[in-house]
């Protein structure tokens, strides 16, 4: 399309013959939500099935077909980037700049609409919108006269509890009890009413105060809420599955209008609502039917990204959610047959990164560019063994939304603390633990620290225990200090005695590190708590902890070249909206994906929106989807068994192709059906085979057995799904069950 097909008459003029170009290359159901303008419509539009053009293509025909003026629809969209496509593709139709327009995101619209209203919330229209930065050193102002311990209750926690209550519409005075928090021995809610008041006398708001106020000035003052109902004709929402209460609450307002019809225009995908834990409510979309009586809804189910097998496999997934609206996924390309989408059982989770990184490299060598290649992850902590194996052969790789394994700052942070284990005199890392957590280690008392240390000549932990037993140093952070450095001694006797994995474990114990993130009750805590696991279970696979360090620090200096392509490395969330020629699922088992966490906080909902994940996972691939899960993860320095993913035996068999699926059996365990009945892990209830369960042998104290790599030995120990087996070597070894041959 160029822009000598569109009409170069003025903007506002009626289109008919070669003005209609715009619409020629629209399929039958993109062109009816584009000429439905009348009344409420919800566009169900499916992955890869041309939402944007069908979204930019209704506003231009809005305006060239003189419905409205450019200022007359409101158009909303997630992103700045969103807002700033949307901008281009219209003015590209309409063959001109289109000026005026009251396009943006949710919060810049506010922010706009703010500006002229502030009065009414008690601000001036030439407030302040602070950082997060701004927002916490106020927060803690504010905290003091509670006497809150900032330890147990820090300011980030909180300041996410009420940034929870904003998503929700909720100002301070609609808190209702249910609603309240035990946040801050119980006093969430008087502290949020003091953080507005003072926002309120600085004449400044945070980021979910745009949404807020303005929603509160529109449900209070119906003057401002009819200049609004009278300024826009329509209006145009992206992405309505990822809307949280306060945007909905906004919406309506603005959309209902008494005595005159809806005018609203919702695109979106009930079956891409992945993003309830930042405040997204599926249910928003699944009752827009409910909300605007009359409404129409068009289904966008020509796919123009994947193959049919791809859209098959993904279709026959996500049918197995109830709670959805209902379309199904075809192929709208030629020639769309493709290759089945690949599901491999791998031995265990380093043969899985083995494999996928391989599968890569053979794909590389095919000719295919590794830019047009993705890994996608459920979780963060996933991606450091692709990281290390992608070195070790030599792929280029980028880790998107984020940062690489080891630059993480928890993974900093707990290699700060190996090294100033491994070496005293390594003064940057123990100048880099020595407050964190926090031990009231001001910049005072670090200067006296380090002049100690140079007075006598010594590394500063040295200089510092000196300083202690001088008594240079007294009173509370004395002593946390001298936990400190107990602790580094205490670690270095266990390392002598049992080892670097067990010498670690305790390390981030004893020194409180790992207290200090489950404390933390910030969004982003539970992650980091699994990449310190993860970072954990990569100790066991080095000789000593040395080895360990000189391997990230090579790791740590991999080279980047900004001009080569590079695979992309990511989590699921994050590769929503992009797509590759090959896409690597990794991880597909019980707990891992669907995540654990999820269903045990979220139940059936948390299920259904683990398998919508699913979903955008494989419609992120356009020609290959190879799906992988392995027989067993590490756990510590220990293997422990994993079962494959239940979203595995819903993936339709005529658009699969499974290998080696053997390699991940797993004898003798049993699974309730529902993975909400009962306490234990998800990864311990496991639905037992009845075809192995006949051959599963019983195995008792004393009986002789062989393992693959160990040989022949006897059980002197055991428990649910480990065996102790001394072997002939002298050796004795705790396994798992699974791996052992009983003779």
């Amino acid at each position: 399309m160029t822009t000598s097909e569109h009409p170069s008459s003025p903007l506002f003029s009626s289109s008919s013959g070669e003005g209609e170009s715009y619409l020629a290359r629209l399929n039958p159901e993109q062109r009816t939500a584009i000429e439905t303008t009348d009344g409420s419509l919800l566009v169900l539009a499916g992955a890869g099935t041309g939402k944007t053009r069908v979204l930019t293509t209704r506003f231009a025909h809005i305006l060239l077909t003189g419905r409205a003026k450019p200022w007359q629809i409101l158009a909303v969209t997630f992103t700045n980037k969103a807002a700033r496509e949307m901008r281009e593709r219209i003015g590209f139709i309409l063959g001109e700049p289109a000026e005026g327009l009251w396009l943006g995101t949710f919060h810049a619209l506010c922010a706009r609409m703010l500006r002229r209203h502030a009065e009414y919330v008690g601000l001036t229209h030439s407030f302040t919108i602070l950082d997060t930065d701004d927002q916490l050193r106020l927060l803690k102002q504010v905290m003091e006269p509670w006497r809150i311990d900032i330890k147990r209750w820090p300011a980030p926690g909180l300041l996410g509890v009420i940034q929870r209550w904003k998503d929700r519409g909720l100002t301070p005075e609609r808190v209702t009890d249910t609603e309240d928090s035990d946040f801050a021995d119980g006093h969430a809610r008087a502290i949020y009413a003091a953080y507005q008041t003072r926002l309120r006398q600085l004449n400044a708001c945070d980021f979910g105060d745009l949404m807020l106020h303005v929603t509160e000035i529109l449900r209070t003052r119906p003057d401002v809420l009819d200049q609004y109902h009278r300024l826009f004709r329509y209006i145009l929402v992206d992405e309505y599955q990822d809307t949280n209460t306060v945007q909905y609450l906004w919406l309506r307002l603005l959309a209902k209008r008494s005595g005159a019809p809806s005018n609203i225009c919702c695109v979106g995908d009930d079956d891409q609502s992945i993003y309830s834990w930042r405040g997204a409510e599926v249910e928003n979309i699944l009752r827009f039917e409910k909300d605007f009586p009359g409404a129409q809804i068009v289904r966008l189910e020509r796919n123009y990204r994947s193959t049919q097998h791809i859209l098959g496999a993904a279709a026959g997934l996500i049918a197995h959610n109830g709670e959805r609206l209902g379309k199904t996924l075809r192929s709208g390309k030629e020639d769309a047959r493709g290759e089945k989408v690949t599901v491999t059982g791998v031995w265990d989770s380093d043969a899985e990164a083995r494999a996928v990184c391989d599968a890569a490299e053979k794909f590389k060598a095919q000719g295919h560019s590794l830019a047009e290649m993705a890994i996608l992850v459920r979780a963060g902590f996933q991606t450091r063994a692709f990281e290390e194996r992608l070195v070790q052969i030599g792929l280029p790789y980028r880790i998107v939304g984020g940062l690489r394994f080891y630059e993480r700052a928890e993974i900093r942070d707990a290699l700060a603390y190996m090294r100033a284990v491994h070496q005293p005199a390594d003064d940057l890392a123990f100048e880099r633990i020595i407050n964190t957590p926090k031990r009231g280690v001001g910049p005072a008392a670090l200067q006296k620290f380090h002049a100690a240390a140079r007075a006598r000549e010594v590394p500063l932990s040295a200089g510092t225990q000196a300083l202690l037993t001088e008594g240079g140093v007294k009173g509370k952070m004395a002593d946390q200090v001298r936990k400190l450095l107990d602790v580094l001694s205490t670690t270095r006797d266990i390392l002598a005695r049992e080892g670097h994995v067990v010498a670690v474990e305790h390390l981030l114990e004893e020194s409180g590190y790992l207290d200090m993130w489950r404390n933390d009750r910030s969004p982003e805590a539970p992650g980091r708590l699994e990449n310190l696991k993860e970072l954990v279970r990569a100790l066991a696979d080095f000789g000593t902890l040395g080895e360990f360090l000189e391997h990230v620090a090579l790791v740590m200096e991999h080279d980047e070249n900004a001009g080569e392509a590079k695979l992309s490395l990511m989590t699921l969330h994050g590769a929503k909206g992009l797509e590759f020629d090959i896409v690597f699922l990794p991880g597909w088992e019980e707990g891992v994906f669907p995540s654990q966490r999820t269903l045990d906080e979220g139940g059936l909902k948390g299920l259904e929106e683990e398998r919508r994940l699913a979903y955008v996972g494989i419609t992120r691939a356009r020609k290959h989807a190879l799906i992988y899960h392995a027989g067993s993860r590490r756990i510590y320095a220990n293997w422990q068994p994993s079962m494959p993913s239940r979203f595995l035996d819903e993936l339709p068999e005529e658009h699969v192709a499974r290998q080696n699926e053997g390699a991940t059996q797993r004898r003798g365990l049993n699974l309730s059906d529902s993975v909400f009945e009962g306490g234990m892990p998800l990864t311990s209830r496991r639905r037992q085979d009845p075809l192995l369960a006949e051959t599963t042998p019983a195995f008792q104290l004393g009986d002789h057995v062989r393992h693959p790599r160990f040989g022949v030995g006897i059980i002197i120990g055991a428990d649910r799904h480990h065996l102790e087996v001394v072997f002939e070597s002298g050796d004795t070894k705790r396994l798992l069950s699974s791996f052992i041959e009983k003779l």
